[in-house]
């Protein structure tokens, strides 16, 4: 009676009213609090499933690796020839003379560090693990496994892989054809053969003096090392000189893989070759081992 003449009876029921309001916004909150923290447990789980399959998905790549070179470690090349000369001419020939009917001979160009294509490596079957070991190289296999080898060549196209009737290679990728010039680089020896087909034609050669690197003599290790570099650093801008003197379509630069790599020339392809001895002799040299090709029988 008290609270309804004083007026707190209609308040008292708004209280009890907003407390019941409190105790479902209350149970609402409590109830998305728990549905989040099943979301996040649920995230957490399949965070924890996704980790689990990548580590059981690496693993198996490893096996497969492991495996896959297990099985590369036991196929073996039938055979390996260094070809030259007329031995090279042979085998070139006889490789183009296969007639395999429409689209019975693969060939293919196959880059360093690219991958086999599927086409080639299934040509080749079983062996197929052996190409990886002889890149770059071209391959070739007829549809009947008569015959299935690789050459590694001086001169190698871009990738490509096709079937035709018979053999793609071409000369100027495995013989020294035409009008081209060889360039040998070594540390203070230069030589450069301008060539048509076999024969030398013209001939340019020097030698410069760079210190060798066996022996730093009185020198500190650091002045001896700045002495040499400034040394084939200018040994290198007169073999730049004397290379663009020529007037050559093809150039091929070979020697020394770093001095090679650090020419500022035009280079139809370079090779690290070992050749020695004097300017005319490493030419000599090179010249044989760069137009010598490896075949071999998969």
């Amino acid at each position: 009676m008290l609270d309804e003449l004083l007026g707190r009876a209609s308040l008292k029921e708004r209280i009890d009213e907003l407390e019941d309001e409190k105790r479902r916004l209350r149970n609402q909150l409590d109830a998305e609090q728990e549905r989040r923290t099943d979301a996040a447990s649920a995230r957490q789980d399949a965070e924890e499933r996704v980790n689990r399959l990548e580590d059981k998905i690496a693993q198996l790549e490893g096996e497969v690796a492991r495996e896959r070179d297990r099985e590369t470690d036991a196929l073996s090349f039938r055979r390996v020839e260094d070809l030259h000369g007329e031995r090279l001419d042979g085998v070139v020939d006889r490789l183009r003379s296969v007639d395999a009917g429409p689209e019975g001979a693969l060939s293919a160009m196959l880059t360093d560090g690219g991958d086999v294509p599927a086409s080639v490596a299934d040509a080749f079957g079983d062996r197929s693990a052996l190409l990886r070991r002889a890149t770059p190289c071209l391959a070739f296999v007829d549809d009947a496994g008569v015959v299935s080898v690789t050459l590694d060549v001086p001169a190698p196209p871009e990738s490509f892989a096709s079937w035709d009737d018979g053999f793609r290679l071409e000369d100027e990728w495995v013989r020294p054809v035409g009008e081209f010039a060889l360039a040998v680089v070594r540390a203070g020896v230069f030589a450069l053969g301008e060539y048509d087909d076999r024969e030398r034609v013209d001939y340019h050669g020097f030698a410069s003096g760079v210190k060798s690197d066996h022996s730093k003599g009185g020198f500190s290790q650091g002045r001896f090392e700045r002495i040499r570099d400034e040394q084939i650093a200018a040994h290198l801008e007169d073999c730049e000189t004397t290379i663009r003197e020529r007037d050559v379509d093809r150039l091929f630069v070979v020697g020394d893989r770093r001095l090679v790599d650090a020419l500022d020339v035009d280079a139809t392809a370079t090779a690290a070759v070992d050749a020695s001895g004097d300017p005319e002799d490493a030419l000599e040299d090179a010249f044989h081992e760069f137009f010598t090709t490896t075949l071999r029988a998969v």
